[in-house]
């Protein structure tokens, strides 16, 4: 396994919509970035991690979000699909293509989303919480959508005056 380069705000990459992932691309390679993603996302103490992130325009993402008794639950995501979502809940979310960015964003309370495993087999998962916020936010990423899209016109220009003093003293790197 190896790190892979995490990609920042404003690449292009990132405000792209990602290609479907198509059935012949389920292989041992796909498996490798997979883990390629595990691994950088958790160096980075993230919760999930879309493609579109590390440079890929596709759409997958990955998630590891501790279950009820504290153990770990790594989960790959391909070509979701949000199928039905419920209540609302608001909260601080940052993302890793924005470091030390956090805003409050209003989000579903309650998602079911379908997609494909790593192997390509499809499934469907009924999320809450902290869950249902992660797999809105990686989706929302393989669909070029950005946190910053989600934030009110005011909090997304102070987000954004943020991320250029940011550049402009070399920290947003």
């Amino acid at each position: 396994m190896s790190e892979l380069k995490i990609v920042l705000y404003p690449d292009p990459v990132l405000l792209t919509i990602g290609k479907p992932v198509g059935e012949e691309e389920f292989n041992a390679d796909l498996e490798k970035t997979v883990a390629d993603m595990f691994e950088t996302m958790h160096s980075a103490h993230g919760v999930g991690l879309a493609a579109p992130q590390v440079g890929i325009s596709k759409r997958f993402f990955v998630m590891d979000i501790a279950d009820e008794e504290g153990r770990p639950n790594p989960l790959a995501f391909f070509n979701p699909e949000i199928i039905g979502v419920e209540g609302e809940q608001t909260g601080d979310e940052g993302c890793l293509s924005f470091p030390g960015l956090y805003q409050q964003v209003r989000r579903d309370m309650r998602v079911i989303v379908r997609a494909q495993d790593v192997k390509g087999d499809r499934f469907e998962m009924d999320v809450t919480e902290l869950s249902a916020r992660c797999v809105l936010h990686e989706t929302d990423h393989c669909d070029g959508i950005v946190f910053l899209d989600r934030m009110s016109p005011l909090k997304r220009q102070l987000a954004k005056r943020k991320i250029k003093r940011l550049q402009n003293t070399g920290k947003w790197e």
